[in-house]
């Protein structure tokens, strides 16, 4: 029989090996976009040609879409995979990114600031964002609650009220959308991409379990799961320059 030392020594070269296999996982890109168009493209406005070219690259590429929640948890991931995330919560989204999305059948992830929904004129209404979540190909997840520069109300504020902003921003959103939506969230998007361990903290303390960034490249086991970094695709961004972004 071996001895407790043997198996102990066994177990810590199991433990040793799945968690290199871990760290050796291949990196994922975890796409950001924000608008669709017909046909007018932008700084943060991708057609709906771009995005469909973009899409039929992938799948002749043999990527898989997978879901952001999945990546977050580095959990099966298969290769070459993909996330796609969409921020802000502009209408375009349901007029012009939905149908592509129930046609190919492919999942991702919104984070919308909750303030804006059914009241501003560019953003999407809760009876759209419900509907794309019943699909079950949309997760929607927190942009904190108005999409504020916290680099800007930090300097603004004395520390105390600035971080009883922080909670507010980062609870509301949270609270808000699990009420008119029925889902949970747990996933956060840093507006502007700023973030800083006090802000993470903040996260941490309001239930988020992952938060992403707004750059960095592509994403993998290693990271700082309040801070997973994302790639901005912007409408001015060719097939060849996407092609790059997401390879390995």
């Amino acid at each position: 029989m071996p001895s407790i030392f043997g198996l102990r020594a066994v177990a810590a070269g199991l433990f040793c090996l799945l968690a290199g296999a871990a760290i050796a996982a291949p990196p994922v890109p975890i796409l950001v976009y924000h608008r669709f168009d017909p046909s007018q493209s932008g700084l943060t406005t991708v057609t709906t040609a771009s995005f469909t070219q973009q899409l039929d690259w992938l799948a002749a590429h043999h990527y898989q879409i997978i879901p952001l929640a999945q990546l977050a948890q580095w959990r099966d991931i298969p290769s070459p995979a993909v996330a796609i995330t969409v921020d802000d919560g502009h209408e375009s989204v349901f007029t012009q990114l939905y149908p592509i999305l129930r046609q190919r059948h492919i999942h991702v992830t919104l984070f919308v600031y909750p303030s804006a929904i059914s009241r501003a004129s560019y953003a999407l209404t809760w009876p759209q964002l419900a509907e794309m979540v019943n699909s079950g190909l949309v997760d929607v997840q927190a942009h904190t609650y108005w999409h504020p520069d916290f680099r800007k109300e930090k300097a603004a504020r004395s520390p105390a009220d600035y971080r009883a902003f922080v909670d507010m921003q980062l609870v509301k959103s949270k609270t808000v959308l699990e009420q008119r939506l029925g889902i949970s969230v747990t996933m956060l998007a840093w507006p502007y991409g700023i973030h800083d361990p006090m802000l993470e903290d903040a996260a941490r303390r309001a239930g988020y379990t992952a938060a992403f960034a707004f750059a960095g490249g592509q994403a993998q086991p290693g990271d700082d799961p309040l801070a997973i970094p994302r790639i901005p695709v912007s409408g001015w961004v060719t097939l060849a320059q996407f092609t790059r972004l997401v390879s390995p």
